[in-house]
């Protein structure tokens, strides 16, 4: 019997564009991925440079069997599901049309401006941060949280210098001096390999979270290297005040992170302490966060300096785009071979990760960060 090629695969066209936000060299798709998609049947269109910030060179995609496009306004308008790394940003909204897979990083509750634009253009918007397996881990975001938590450190540790406005602490120290205090607040991915890389620089750190049981794990990983804690207000105050470095890593999926730094805190802390906030991209921990750029990273309140660059693993791009890919890669080719709504009634892991529907807001964080109706994704399939 003759099959066919149109009744082996279900065709997509998948598109990646070169990432417009501030300092952001990542990029949605590589080589490796192009030749997964086109050996599944599909057609990627790539804007010509869409790499480069990543070290991938056009002629490696076309070498993939990519199309290479000359402006992102084609990609956008020629493709049916959109690969990229950061949210789109405003003068991006105007490609969006009906229908358009969307998958990406989105960060919603902290941006209704664009809830609002993929709402009301009828866009698929499926976020990377909230896709959750069912053993509750966070795949897609796993990579750059590991990425962002090591990075927090090695940042932390250049703002604590003098000459970058810090008060000029060693993290590990030298004999017969003090080690740097670390606070950490939140003991998931970030905070635990933020604890990783403090740890090994030699620091004095003490780990946050309101969960015993993550908190039991860590002490058994890290003994007597680590001091644990439970969260309270109370607690986090009476641990930044003398705390050198503090870094938040708070997160709940999809929704604006919990201020457990409160800004009456800076006034006790000394002046040239530093604060890294993981959590800027879901609106920061911190009362004083407000994004900054790899450009002009850091601000200062109170005193202390704050590192609060909202695409952290933006600063390595090569390791961060491969880490990133890596992950995303398995669920997209589910969503292109199948269509998102067949992808999900065969892998229901993949609900989980859409936001908005047919101009409806499907993720119920979300939802409730803006105070808005929440529609049940299922409900509308």
């Amino acid at each position: 019997m003759k099959i066919f090629y149109w009744e082996v695969f279900s065709v997509m066209k998948i598109g990646c564009v070169k990432e417009i936000k501030n300092n952001e060299f990542r990029v949605g798709i590589t080589p490796d991925n192009v030749k997964s998609y086109t050996n599944a049947g599909h057609v990627v269109y790539i804007e010509k440079g869409a790499g480069e910030g990543s070290c991938f060179t056009d002629e490696e995609y076309k070498e993939a069997g990519a199309v290479l496009i000359d402006t992102a306004k084609e990609v956008w308008d020629t493709c049916e599901m959109m690969i990229k790394v950061k949210e789109p940003l405003e003068e991006e909204y105007k490609y969006f049309h009906k229908d358009l897979i969307l998958y990406t990083y989105l960060h919603l509750a902290a941006d209704r401006p664009l809830t609002d634009a993929m709402l009301k253009a009828g866009v698929k918007g499926v976020a990377y941060e909230t896709l959750i397996e069912r053993n509750r881990s966070i795949p897609l975001l796993a990579p750059m949280s590991q990425i962002a938590g090591r990075l927090s450190v090695q940042e932390g540790a250049k703002y604590l210098e003098k000459p970058f406005g810090g008060k000029g602490m060693l993290l590990s120290g030298v004999p017969g001096t003090p080690k740097a205090k670390v606070v950490i607040l939140g003991a998931g991915n970030v905070g635990t390999n933020a604890c990783k890389i403090a740890v090994g620089m030699g620091a004095d750190v003490t780990i946050f979270d309101i969960s015993l049981e993550r908190l039991a794990y860590l002490d058994d990983i890290f003994g007597a290297r680590i001091q644990t804690m439970y969260s309270t207000d109370a607690a986090i105050e009476k641990a930044v005040k003398d705390a050198d470095l503090v870094i938040g890593c708070v997160l709940i999926p999809g929704k604006a992170a919990p201020k457990v730094m409160k800004k009456a805190y800076l006034k006790e802390m000394q002046p040239g302490s530093v604060i890294v906030d993981v959590a800027v991209d879901q609106g920061g921990c911190c009362e004083t966060t407000k994004v900054t750029y790899h450009d002009n990273p850091t601000f200062v309140v109170d005193g202390v300096v704050h590192y609060c660059v909202g695409n952290m693993p933006g600063a390595v791009p090569r390791t961060s785009t491969i880490a990133l890919t890596n992950a995303t890669l398995k669920y997209g080719l589910q969503i292109a071979g199948k269509g998102l709504e067949q992808a999900c009634k065969e892998n229901d892991v993949i609900y989980s990760g859409i936001n908005t529907y047919d101009g409806k807001l499907t993720c119920k964080n979300v939802a409730d960060s803006f105070n808005v109706e929440h529609t049940e994704i299922k409900e509308l399939f």
